[in-house]
């Protein structure tokens, strides 16, 4: 499993455009969150997918670049997106191969967990909540503001 502060394991995976996505493409330009949920169109990742959209308005004041991973394919990613006005990419990740890179595999149901990835590419938080799915972007807004004042302490010294 990563730690905070351990560099975020990179892959590649196909995005619900039907693109292939890096995470290499995004370190050094944006601010990174990570969130890995169960299933397309069910109760919890709904209402979690529909949180990071009602405050995406937020988020884009952070340069940050949302990514949700499941296992579905990418035809129940795209319908899923078009369904709930998604803003942001989901990849597909059928073999759990970036569960496993990331240690989010879970035990009876895929965990729900949310990793912070700061623009050098190191992991600032991780957020692992099954059962309060509309509080991962809250959490993850609280460290985007955090790392954002870092940023603006730096550049003042």
């Amino acid at each position: 499993m990563v730690k905070i502060g351990d560099k975020a394991p990179m892959f590649e995976a196909i995005a619900d455009s039907g693109e292939r996505v890096s995470l290499a493409d995004f370190i050094g330009k944006y601010n990174i969150v990570l969130y890995f949920y169960p299933k397309d169109d069910t109760p919890g990742c709904t209402r979690e997918a529909c949180a990071f959209r009602d405050n995406w308005d937020l988020l884009k004041e952070y340069d940050v670049v949302v990514i949700g991973v499941s296992s579905d394919d990418v035809n129940s990613h795209k319908q899923f997106k078009e369904k709930y006005k998604l803003p942001f990419i989901l990849v597909s990740d059928p073999d759990k191969k970036i569960r496993e890179l990331y240690g989010a595999k879970g035990f009876i149901l895929p965990s729900r967990v949310t990793f912070v990835i700061d623009k050098k590419g190191i992991i600032r938080h991780i957020y692992n909540s099954q059962f309060n799915p509309a509080n991962h972007v809250n959490e993850a807004l609280k460290v985007l503001k955090k790392i954002r004042e870092e940023e603006q302490g730096s550049i003042k010294n």
